[in-house]
């Protein structure tokens, strides 16, 4: 490692010349209280910025070994001190001037959600603590302006770091406050699993957000409060007695009025899979962290998936126990995303009519005697929900606007009236008998079967340096083809599908072997996330600091709509 004096040094030698020349500061520097690591220097000042890192001793930061050595409240102080770095960082981006990205300073920039990231790291058993940026070196032209970066290293970034990354700079209240609420949350979901709920909604939680497009909480908004009949109360380890409403494995039916809460509601399950931040309204609104979300996908791309408990006896012969189609129907692709939920180890399958295919859902009355069962394909979602729950465990939350036929089959009955709860199961059973549903006996449903067998694309084999590209939350781009995304609605953030992008290509490179089942792959390659975490599957010569760890579901819907996977 060299000194900061030798780094002053390179970047006065190197002041106007041709920006190439900054490729000589590459490497690592002592900053006495941290240490400056200059990973990757872009190629001009017009291309991706370059990455910097800072590198703390967990003696010099001086957090105590209990904010960080438990998972969930490492996490939580990784996206604590992010989002400060980050704050600071934005008074001082661009201060130094120059041509295209120059002056350029930028972080991770995190939403409502606390998700694990390369961005900031810290080591469960030192303390010591990574913090990855991205730099854009300044210059005139594509003539390199030393002076103005020696502001960012010497000046700018300094005082950053000192405000943010050392425990004695930082409230330690504050700091305590936000990791003992990641242990709260943490605990309420291990409360699921032993109380038999698949959620839980605090009283007073703030569901409503501010936009369809901005996840902060909607500002006067009405704050929930469970039904008598459903609460519960949850002695958590920090803020103590919390009490809010518990919903039972099972199957549940969300019904009500348009816009009073029915959808806000599931959206809030949903994203109940992550931890939140204090403040969002959210914050104990926590989900078996193995839910998925169910919708129909037009157009999808669909491989070898048995979806023949819901669909078979197509009038062209076609295969439906290796189910293949480059262009899937509403139907057939809401029927493959249920099994390959099923197959990815999901307990819960959350559901809104509106984005589901009607003839998937159900088929009433009329339609059964206009049209006889004999010959109809599809045996609809109703006709399977309850056999999902007694004979695979899967229990379904299901947003109903419309259709009455699911009061048969819930178990629990909620209605929204203007964003507050009611449970109305004993009423909606009542009134359902006076319509009765046909009495009928579906199809028996054969289990799914899971065992697809992965294989390298010869791409990958012949030729290791793809392009990964992400297209915001909706799609990845590897080389020429496109991953869409879009329908995958629990994805929090850009950064975890940049991290799936690398996930597939390590996939493709060491696991698609063609004697591994989808399943052992994916299994193979949380063993290594595990070890070593996202550095592992990387194989740079740096971390890069833009990806965030998606869920074992994420992984296998990336894979699953890869159109070129072999299987």
């Amino acid at each position: 490692m060299q000194s900061q004096t030798e780094l002053q040094n390179i970047l006065r030698r190197i002041d106007h010349k041709g920006y190439p020349a900054y490729k000589d500061t590459k490497g690592s520097y002592d900053f006495r209280s941290y240490a400056l690591s200059i990973d990757h220097v872009q190629g001009d000042p017009f291309a991706s910025p370059s990455k910097v890192s800072v590198h703390i001793k967990g003696g010099r930061a001086g957090f105590p070994a209990e904010l960080y050595q438990m998972k969930c409240r490492r996490i939580a102080l990784e996206d604590y001190l992010l989002r400060r770095f980050g704050r600071e960082l934005e008074k001082v981006s661009f201060q130094a001037k120059g041509s295209g990205k120059s002056g350029l300073l930028s972080v991770s920039r995190c939403g409502q959600e606390v998700l694990e990231r390369t961005a900031c790291q810290i080591d469960d058993k030192t303390g010591n603590i990574v913090l990855r940026l991205e730099v854009g070196f300044p210059a005139n032209g594509r003539t390199i302006n030393a002076r103005e970066l020696e502001k960012i290293f010497f000046d700018f970034l300094p005082q950053c770091v000192s405000h943010t990354l050392f425990y004695a700079a930082l409230d330690a209240e504050t700091v305590k406050a936000v990791t003992d609420l990641a242990e709260d949350q943490q605990y309420i979901r291990q409360q699921l699993k032993e109380r038999d709920l698949v959620a839980f909604v605090a009283n007073g939680a703030v569901l409503p957000r501010e936009s369809g497009v901005s996840g902060r909480p909607m500002k006067e908004a009405v704050s929930f409060r469970s039904p008598q009949s459903m609460e519960t109360t949850m002695q958590l380890p920090h803020r103590g007695e919390l009490k809010g409403m518990g919903i039972k494995k099972g199957i549940t039916l969300i019904v009500g009025g348009g816009y009073h809460g029915k959808s806000t509601l599931l959206k809030a399950l949903e994203l109940g899979v992550y931890n939140h931040i204090p403040g969002d309204g959210r914050e104990y609104v926590i989900t078996d962290d193995t839910a998925v979300k169910i919708r129909a996908e037009d157009g999808r791309s669909v491989k070898k998936v048995d979806i023949s408990m819901f669909i078979s006896n197509l009038p062209n012969g076609k295969d439906t126990k290796g189910f293949y189609t480059e262009d899937a129907s509403g139907s057939t692709s809401q029927a493959a995303n249920v099994v390959e939920a099923m197959e990815a180890g999901t307990d819960v399958f959350l559901i809104d009519e509106d984005t589901s295919a009607t003839n998937f859902m159900i088929r009433d009355e009329l339609m059964q005697r206009v049209v006889n069962r004999d010959d109809e394909p599809i045996t609809p979602f109703i006709d399977r929900v309850e056999e999902l729950y007694r004979e695979y465990g899967v229990s379904t939350v299901l947003v109903a606007g419309s259709s009455g036929s699911y009061f048969h089959k819930a178990d629990c009955i909620i209605q929204m009236n203007q964003y507050r709860p009611m449970e109305i199961t004993a009423f909606a059973k009542e009134e359902a008998k006076a319509f009765p549903m046909p009495v009928t006996e579906p199809p028996k449903g054969a289990k799914p079967q899971f065992l697809r067998r992965v294989r390298a694309e010869r791409a990958f084999r012949e030729d290791s340096r793809m392009k990964l590209k992400t297209m915001g939350r909706e799609a990845i781009s590897i080389n020429h083809d496109t991953i869409d995304m879009r329908c995958v609605e629990q994805l929090a953030d850009t950064e975890q599908l940049a991290a799936l992008a690398y996930l597939l290509k390590y996939a493709q490179l060491h696991l698609f072997d063609g004697k591994r089942t989808l399943t052992e792959a994916v299994d193979a390659l949380e063993e290594v996330l595990g070890q070593k975490g996202l550095a592992a599957v990387c194989e740079s010569a740096y971390l890069p600091c833009g990806l965030a760890m998606p869920r074992r579901q994420e992984i296998f819907a990336c894979f699953n709509r890869y159109r070129r996977i072999g299987l």
